[in-house]
């Protein structure tokens, strides 16, 4: 389903006290906030999507004060789907609150056929990035981002397209996803030298992914000065009560399967679910609102990227930033079930 394009630009008019209550971020050593909740259109903006729906989301999230909108070449589906819906949306809604938003992309990962149109070289990546601008109708993004690691072209290549995304002025901040720690320092010392400084890392982490932890990366972001934002803080559904009485028809891991399927959600981590999801009420929490307080306890997340379907997932995980205080023994009892 399409939005209605009888929809006359600027309808939507923002709510006057949006900045009131949501808590903004450093983001590393550099000069810009962000919302300690961002939001990601991953998996809500596809042209399978209902995109009023869509609207809905993208209005309450700016209407609690979420200014930065996350987004990359590739989501959908298809390929470019999710910028094209969010241009249509932009366009309608939020042309007059452009400085106000905070907008990034991504490439890195398989977008077009031929040798091209994947990973991370300087003709990939530039590429991309105009496509990303045209079906976004803008005219730069806040950040643009290498989505992932290229085995095979030489990072100081890939960093220096960003450095030139700058430069062109389609950019005004640069980022990473899911490099890990050494690959991390490379690329921010090759961006310092260049005069573009890394703003940010885009890794997955949650109470039940914490390789950022295991790998030294969040020790490196915070040497460097690189702020971080984390994505699948409840790791795909599973960091809810969702999947504790079995599998809902409607639920990810069987309407999809591409990114959650059954076979993740054992026994032992409905066990370690089930103990949280117990803590979190005690807490006076849902338990995804206390996957995600967990993540903001750390000052060296700049924020947590969430994902919607419906409005009322917003409203959930903004009422996470009521609480986001731990007790020694709670903090203590939550390693303990995580192991």
């Amino acid at each position: 389903m399409k939005i209605n394009d009888a929809y006359a630009p600027g309808t939507h008019v923002a709510n006057v006290g949006r900045y009131n209550d949501m808590k903004y971020r450093r983001c590393g050593r550099s000069g810009l906030l962000l919302p300690a909740l961002s939001i990601g259109l991953w998996h809500n903006l596809g042209h399978t999507d209902d995109l009023e729906v869509g609207r809905n989301i993208l209005r309450a999230c700016f209407d609690y004060g979420i200014t930065h909108f996350d987004l990359a070449n590739n989501y959908g589906p298809p390929f470019g789907a999710a910028e094209e819906n969010f241009g249509r949306i932009f366009k309608q809604d939020f042309t007059r609150y452009r400085d106000e938003m905070i907008i990034s992309t991504k490439a890195g990962w398989d977008m077009w056929p031929g040798p091209y149109g994947n990973f991370g070289s300087r003709k990939y990546l530039l590429a991309s990035l105009d496509q990303s601008l045209k079906r976004m109708g803008l005219e730069y993004v806040d950040i643009f981002y290498s989505h992932r690691p290229d085995p095979h072209t030489p990072l100081e290549e890939t960093m220096g397209a960003l450095h030139t995304a700058v430069q062109q002025g389609k950019a005004l901040y640069v980022g990473i996803s899911q490099y890990k720690s050494e690959a991390t320092f490379k690329a921010s010392t090759i961006l310092r030298q260049l005069g573009t400084p890394l703003l940010i890392h885009q890794p997955r982490y949650s109470m039940l992914d914490r390789w950022v932890e295991e790998d030294g990366l969040l020790t490196v972001l915070e040497n460097e000065g690189v702020g971080a934002i984390a994505f699948s803080p409840l790791e795909q559904g599973v960091l809810t009560d969702r999947y504790l009485q079995g599998f809902p028809e409607d639920s990810r891991a069987v309407r999809d399967g591409r990114y959650l399927t059954k076979e993740k959600i054992t026994d032992d981590r409905l066990d370690k679910v089930r103990l949280l999801n117990t803590m979190a009420k005690q807490r006076g929490q849902t338990l995804a609102q206390m996957a995600i307080a967990w993540l903001l306890i750390d000052p060296r997340v700049t924020s947590v990227l969430i994902g919607a379907s419906k409005v009322s997932q917003i409203d959930d995980n903004v009422a996470a930033l009521k609480n986001l205080d731990f007790s020694d023994e709670e903090k203590t009892e939550i390693r303990r079930i995580l192991g």
